[in-house]
C-alpha cells in the first residue's frame, strides 16, 4: 500500500522538521534520527530513510487506532456552503418559467413594504410624517432601457440593506410577520406578500445590473445597493447626490439587458403586467404613459401688405392640434369585488366585473359570492358561462385558464383549474383568493396538500349548489340553456368522479319514449313509474329517430313503460357507470334476459312449440349467432338481434369500431355473443315454423332464414358484413315479389325471355371489314 503522505527532503531540512513535530498538536515530540518508523499520536507513523547520503524520505501513513479515544469518536458539526454564483444563476434560469414574474415579485415587494409602514404607524405615527401617501410609480425608459420602480413605504438601513439584499433566501417580510405574531398587542396579519426571500433577485431575469437606493425613516442617510447579474458580489455606498435623495422608500432601477429591453421597457407593455399581475393590490400603482390631448394654437400667417387683422379674423387664424405629453396614470382602478361583502354588490356590478375579467359578452347563467373560514380561508367568486366553449378542446383540456388564483390579491396564476376543479367542471369560470395556499418558491407550481383537496372539495360542493339552483327554478329555460351547453361535462362527471354520483344524477336530462322533445330528470321518471317496474329502461342509439323505431321498444310500448333515449354518445358509458338511482337499477333493452313481468304459462307453452324452429334456424345460421330463442320484446317485426349481457351493445360496437387507435382484438372479445330472438305470432316466422316441419332441406326456406337475419343485423343497430350480399338478395326478392306487377303484358315478358335465349343460342358471325360492300360497288360480282 503507498504511503498516504510521502516527500522528498534535503538533509538541511531535517532540522525544520525536528521542531515542528514536537510542536504540531496531536503529534508526538520524538525526534526523527537515522533510518526507521516512529508511529506518532492519533495513528500516524512516519517512516524514515537515507538515500543517497544527504536525501531523506519522509513518508507517512495514516493507521487504525484499535482504540479510539473520546476526542477521536466526538461529533463535529459543519454549516452548508453554497455557492452564491451557482445560487444566482439557479434564481434567474430555473426557477421561473416567465421572464415578466419579475414585475409582480417587485410590485409585491413595494407592496410589503408599504403594509410594513402602516403597521409601524399605528404605534408610531412619526414614520408617516414624510414621504405623501402610501403609493408605488412604474417608470420605464425605452431610450436608456431602465425601469424604475418606486415605493413610499419602510425603506431599509445600511444594516438591512446587508440582511435582505446582501443574503439570499433571507426574508424581512417573514421576520416581521414573526415580530409580528410575537408581539400580541400590535396582531399578527399576515396579508404580507414574499415570505422567501428571493423575489427581489427576480429582477436579474430581464436586468443585467440593478441599482437599489433606499431610505428609512429610521435613520437620515439614504443608502445605495448595486450588483450586477453576472457577479458574485455587491456595493453598497452612501447617497451623496442632492438631486438622486428621496424623503421615504426604495427606488429599484433596473437596467434591462439587450435582449430584454425592446419588450419591457415599453410602457404599454409595463401597464399590460400591472394590471394582470397587480390589478388588486390595495395600494395605488401609477404607470408612466404617453397620452395626448387637443391644444389650439394660433397660426402664423401675418396680414397682406396695408391690411389690419380683425379680431374674428385672429380667432379663424387659430387651429386644433393634437399634443402627446407624458404623465402618470393609474392602472389598478378595478377594486377586488372577492374582498367586499355580497350584500352591498349588485347583480350588475357582478356582471360586469365577469365580463371584463375573462372577456366575455353574454352575462353568466348564474353565480355565487363565499368566503370560506376554519381550516382553510379564501374567498371566491365563480360564474356559470352564458354559453359552451366554441371549441371541443377545451372540454378535455384541464387547463382551460378559467380559474385565476389569487394569493393575497396578487394573481398567481391561471393554470390551477385542473388541481382546484375536476376535469368535468372546467367551463367554470372565477376568482380565488387564499392566504394558506402551499406555492412553491416561484409561486407558479401548487403544490400537492391537504389545504389544495380541502380547497377544492369546496369549490366542487359550492358550483352543485350552484347548479341545482338553476334546475330548481320554475323558469325552466335556464336549466335548458345550462343543459343544451354543459350537459356533456355533467355526464362526463358520471364517469370521471363517482364520489358525487348522488349530486350528478338529479341534474341527468334525457328524452323518453313519452317526451321526446321535453327532456326529463331522473327524478321526473320515477315519478312515473307503475308499481310493478322496478327497473329504468333506456336504449342506446346513434339518433333520436332509430330510438323511436327500433324493434326492442315494441313491447314495452304496448305496455306502457316509459323508455330513456341515450342519443348521445357519451350517454351509455354515463349511464353505466351509474349503475344504480334510488334503488332501481339501469336496464338496456337491447341486450338478453328482459324480464317484462309476462305469463310465465304462455312464454313456456311457445317455446315448446317452436324449439324444433329455433334448433333449426340455429343450425342454418351456425356460429353467427350463440343461441336462437323465443322473445318477449316483440309485436310486430318477425325478429331481433340482442346482445349477451356483459358484451357491448350494438351502440356500443359502432363507437368502438369508429375509434381511431381501436384495438381489434378487444374488439372481438368485448362484443361477446349475438342472441337471435324470433316473434313467434308473426306471419313469416309462422310459414318458416311450417318449413323446418314440412321441408326442412327447402333451399327457400334457408336463404329466408339467411336474409331475415341479416335484415335484423341492420334493424338492431348492427353492421352487416356484407352489405353488398344483403343488397343482392333484397333484390332478387324483390324480382320474386314485384314480376308482372302493375299491368307488365305476359307477351312482353315472353319476348324478352325469347330474346335472352336466342341471344344465348346464337353464334354471331364476325365479318372482316374488307369483306362488307355497298350495292354500288362495281367490283362487286
Amino acid at each position: 500500500m503507498e504511503p498516504a503522505l510521502a516527500t522528498t527532503l534535503g538533509a538541511s531540512s531535517v532540522a525544520a522538521l525536528r521542531p515542528c513535530a514536537a510542536k504540531a498538536p496531536g503529534l508526538s515530540s520524538v525526534a526523527l534520527r537515522g533510518s526507521g518508523s516512529v508511529r506518532c499520536a492519533k495513528g500516524v507513523r512516519w517512516e524514515l530513510a537515507r538515500i543517497r547520503g544527504r536525501l531523506l524520505r519522509v513518508s507517512c501513513d495514516a493507521a487504525v487506532a484499535e482504540k479510539p479515544t473520546e476526542e477521536d469518536s466526538a461529533e463535529e458539526k459543519f454549516e452548508y456552503q453554497a455557492e452564491v454564483s451557482r445560487l444566482m444563476d439557479l434564481i434567474v434560469h430555473s426557477l421561473y418559467s416567465h421572464k415578466e414574474v419579475f414585475l409582480r415579485e417587485l410590485v409585491s415587494n413595494a407592496s410589503d413594504a408599504l403594509d410594513k409602514l402602516r403597521f409601524l404607524g399605528v404605534t408610531d405615527s412619526a414614520l408617516l410624517s414624510d414621504g405623501g401617501e402610501l403609493e408605488i410609480r412604474i417608470k420605464s425608459d425605452p431610450d436608456a432601457g431602465t425601469i424604475t420602480v418606486t415605493d413610499t413605504g419602510i425603506g431599509m438601513t445600511k444594516d438591512e440593506l446587508k440582511d435582505c439584499l446582501g443574503t439570499i433566501a433571507q426574508s424581512g417580510t417573514s421576520k416581521f410577520l414573526k415580530a409580528l405574531k410575537e408581539n400580541k398587542e400590535v396582531g399578527s396579519d399576515n396579508s404580507l406578500i414574499g415570505q422567501f426571500g428571493v423575489g427581489f433577485y427576480s429582477a436579474f431575469l430581464v436586468a443585467e445590473k440593478v441599482v437599489v437606493s433606499t431610505k428609512s425613516p429610521k435613520t437620515d442617510k439614504q443608502y445605495v445597493w448595486e450588483a450586477d447579474a453576472d457577479s458574485s458580489s455587491y456595493v453598497i455606498k452612501e447617497e451623496t447626490d442632492p438631486e438622486k435623495l428621496i424623503t421615504r422608500g426604495t427606488q429599484i432601477t433596473l437596467f434591462l439587458r439587450p435582449d430584454d429591453k425592446y419588450e419591457f421597457a415599453d410602457p404599454t407593455r409595463i401597464q399590460g403586467l400591472v394590471k394582470n399581475y397587480s390589478q388588486f393590490v390595495s395600494f395605488p400603482i401609477y404607470t408612466w404613459q404617453e397620452k395626448s390631448r387637443t391644444v389650439e394654437v394660433e397660426e402664423d400667417e401675418e396680414p397682406k401688405e396695408g391690411e389690419e387683422a380683425t379680431e374674428g379674423e385672429k380667432e379663424k387664424n387659430k387651429k386644433t392640434i393634437t399634443e402627446k405629453y407624458w404623465d402618470w396614470e393609474l392602472a389598478n382602478e378595478t377594486k377586488p369585488i372577492w374582498m367586499r361583502s355580497p350584500k352591498e354588490i349588485e347583480k350588475t356590478e357582478y356582471n360586469e366585473f365577469y365580463k371584463k375579467t375573462f372577456n366575455e359578452f353574454l352575462d353568466p347563467l348564474s353565480y355565487t359570492h363565499f368566503t370560506t373560514e376554519g381550516e382553510v380561508e379564501f374567498r371566491s367568486v365563480i360564474y356559470i358561462p352564458g354559453m359552451a366553449p366554441l371549441s371541443n378542446e377545451e372540454i378535455m383540456n384541464p387547463k382551460t385558464k378559467n380559474i385565476r388564483l389569487y394569493v393575497k390579491r396578487v394573481f398567481i396564476s391561471d393554470d390551477f383549474d385542473g388541481e382546484l376543479f375536476p376535469r368535468y367542471l372546467s367551463f367554470v369560470k372565477g376568482v380565488v383568493d387564499s392566504n394558506d395556499l402551499p406555492l412553491n418558491v416561484s409561486r407558479e407550481i401548487l403544490q400537492e396538500s391537504r389545504i389544495v383537496r380541502i380547497m377544492r372539495k369546496r369549490l366542487v360542493r359550492k358550483t352543485f349548489d350552484m347548479i341545482e339552483e338553476i334546475s330548481e327554478k320554475e323558469d325552466k329555460e335556464d336549466y335548458k340553456k345550462f343543459w343544451e351547453s354543459f350537459g356533456k361535462f355533467i355526464k362526463l362527471g358520471c364517469i370521471e368522479d363517482t364520489g358525487n354520483h348522488k349530486r350528478l344524477a338529479p341534474l341527468l336530462r334525457f328524452p323518453t319514449s313519452k317526451n321526446e322533445q321535453d327532456m326529463i330528470s331522473l327524478d321526473q321518471y320515477v315519478e312515473n313509474m307503475s308499481e310493478n317496474q322496478n327497473a329504468i329502461y333506456y336504449i342506446a342509439t346513434d339518433s333520436l329517430q332509430s330510438a323511436k323505431t327500433a324493434p326492442f321498444l315494441e313491447k314495452l310500448v304496448q305496455k306502457d313503460i316509459e323508455v330513456l333515449y341515450l342519443i348521445e354518445p357519451i350517454d351509455e358509458v354515463a349511464i353505466q357507470n351509474l349503475q344504480t338511482y334510488k334503488e332501481k337499477k339501469f336496464v338496456d333493452i337491447s341486450k338478453e334476459d328482459l324480464e317484462l313481468g309476462d305469463d310465465e304459462k304462455d312464454s313456456e307453452e311457445s317455446k315448446q312449440e317452436y324449439t324444433l324452429l329455433c334448433d333449426w334456424v340455429k343450425q342454418q345460421l351456425g356460429d353467427k349467432v350463440a343461441k336462437v330463442q323465443i322473445s318477449k320484446r316483440l309485436s310486430s317485426s318477425p325478429c331481433v338481434l340482442v346482445s349477451g349481457k356483459f358484451g357491448w351493445s350494438a351502440n356500443m360496437e359502432r363507437l368502438m369500431k369508429a375509434q381511431t387507435l381501436g384495438d381489434t382484438s378487444s374488439l372481438e372479445f368485448m362484443r361477446g355473443r349475438r342472441i337471435f330472438e324470433i316473434n313467434p305470432d308473426h306471419p313469416i316466422v309462422k310459414d318458416l315454423n311450417a318449413a323446418c316441419k314440412n321441408e326442412p332441406e327447402s333451399t327457400e326456406a334457408k336463404r329466408a332464414v339467411e336474409l331475415l337475419y341479416e335484415t335484423a343485423l341492420i334493424s338492431s343497430g348492427y353492421t352487416p358484413e356484407s352489405p353488398a350480399e344483403l343488397g343482392s338478395k333484397i333484390y332478387e326478392m324483390m324480382s320474386i315479389a314485384l314480376g308482372g306487377r302493375w299491368g307488365r303484358s305476359d307477351t312482353e315478358a315472353e319476348v324478352t325471355s325469347t330474346e335472352a335465349d336466342s341471344s344465348e343460342g346464337t353464334v354471331t358471325e364476325v365479318v372482316e371489314p374488307s369483306e362488307v360492300r355497298p350495292e354500288s360497288d362495281p367490283w362487286r360480282d
